[in-house]
């Protein structure tokens, strides 16, 4: 061979040398490149399967806890603030309670008592078949004029039973007592004859001397317990075996001892 054949083999060696050796590093460098690229597609998957099996939590239902309570309404700010003073300040220039835990601010916890009134079974009937779901009412009070039902449906007992109470604090209303007679020592019966009606249910009260008691059947009994009054007599008019028209219609009387406008409430 010439010297410049031998010079042109040479070169073209060292040319595939070259070429051998960053084939070699490119693919010593492509699991790492490629690592990021799995690391990031896990991840991604492990989002996915996380929204897939978690259910995310409605924004609107709040905490239990009074310290996680981010008011979202105006009145609720002001309540947390300090500057409303009682529930009778809400209740004077009617106020509507959007939150629940407004209630648990004024009233504490040692003197709110609350009561499952009745829980029923109600039925839908779909394609499938039929879808069976729980309805509980719920009584809320504490015995010094406050007193509030809540009825909600659930598919679980238990769920029903959280939302029925905080539905009745978001339905508390006041209860006004009154005197039969002479107006001596503190108030105990209703101020007047009141009636409430709901469905064919019908519940008149009427006001009883001292020492009486409540002259009620046992369901509208714990309700006026709650509400703070101690005599009473009470008629009732319709199907009262229908629990829910018969507790609603407690309620209603109750809640209009305040409508009716007696000569000592005038400016």
């Amino acid at each position: 061979y010439s010297f410049c054949t031998l010079l042109c083999l040479f070169q073209k060696s060292q040319e595939s040398n070259q070429n051998l050796i960053t084939t070699k590093m490119a693919d010593a460098a492509a699991p790492a490149t490629a690592a990021p690229q799995q690391q990031e597609r896990r991840a991604f998957g492990d989002k996915k399967n996380m929204k897939k099996g978690k259910k995310q939590a409605n924004p609107r239902a709040g905490t239990d806890d009074k310290k996680d309570w981010i008011p979202c309404t105006k009145l609720g700010r002001l309540v947390k603030e300090g500057k409303v003073e009682s529930l009778e300040n809400i209740f004077l220039f009617s106020m509507p309670i959007k939150e629940h835990q407004i209630v648990d601010t004024f009233i504490k916890q040692e003197d709110m008592k609350d009561e499952i009134m009745k829980i029923q079974t109600v039925q839908k009937v779909s394609s499938a078949g039929q879808r069976t779901r729980f309805k509980v009412y719920t009584c809320i009070g504490d015995g010094r004029g406050h007193v509030g039902i809540g009825s909600r449906t659930g598919k679980e007992v238990a769920t029903a039973i959280r939302a029925s109470l905080i539905s009745a604090k978001l339905n508390i209303v006041p209860i006004r007592r009154g005197y039969w007679g002479n107006l001596i020592g503190a108030p105990h019966t209703v101020p007047m004859k009141v009636t409430g009606k709901s469905g064919s249910v019908s519940v008149r009260m009427v006001p009883a001397p001292k020492g009486t008691g409540i002259v009620a059947a046992p369901l509208p009994t714990r309700i006026i317990q709650m509400a703070g009054i101690e005599d009473v007599y009470t008629a009732s008019q319709g199907k009262t075996r229908t629990g829910g028209n018969f507790i609603m219609a407690v309620f209603y009387a109750l809640r209009k001892t305040y409508a009716f406008l007696t000569p000592d409430l005038w400016p």
